[in-house]
């Protein structure tokens, strides 16, 4: 599976939002961008989706940007991935329905439809809050390295 720089962008800039952001706070595209080194117009897109989906929250004004809608624990990584991967879960295309059409049922059946809902399973036992533990965990390791 191939996911986009648009969906791996996205996932990024909605851990880093709720790494920034409290219950009150917002924090606005261009810090998100400027963090991640990610362009903000690339970014700005990638966080309408995610919006738009429900995820985040906005305020305008000058220290207007984006929360997260709900608890990073309420959140998962296919939630995220779902809201800018277009294609992320659509069913396969049918390969020999017309002159093979119990092979197409044993493929979609013992195949892609196994490899979908793995797929599924796998990216919505991830929540945010699961990722910025990671993330905090990550960073305590390379500081550790870093002071040896």
């Amino acid at each position: 599976m191939r996911i986009t720089a648009k969906g791996r962008y996205a996932l990024a800039a909605i851990v880093e939002i709720a790494a920034q952001s409290g219950a009150e706070e917002t924090v606005s595209v261009v810090d998100v961008a400027d963090r991640l080194g990610i362009s903000k117009i690339f970014l700005e897109q990638a966080i309408a989706q995610l919006k738009k989906a429900g995820l985040l929250l906005s305020t305008k004004g000058p220290k207007g940007g984006y929360k997260l809608a709900r608890s990073p624990r309420a959140i998962t990584v296919l939630d995220a991935l779902a809201a800018v991967e277009n294609i992320l879960l659509e069913r396969a295309d049918s390969t020999v329905a017309e002159r093979a059409p119990a092979l197409e049922g044993a493929l979609r059946e013992n195949v892609w439809d196994r490899l979908d809902q793995s797929i599924r399973n796998s990216l919505s036992s991830v929540s945010i809050q699961d990722l910025l533990d990671a993330t905090l965990q990550q960073h305590s390791d390379l500081a550790f390295m870093c002071n040896l």
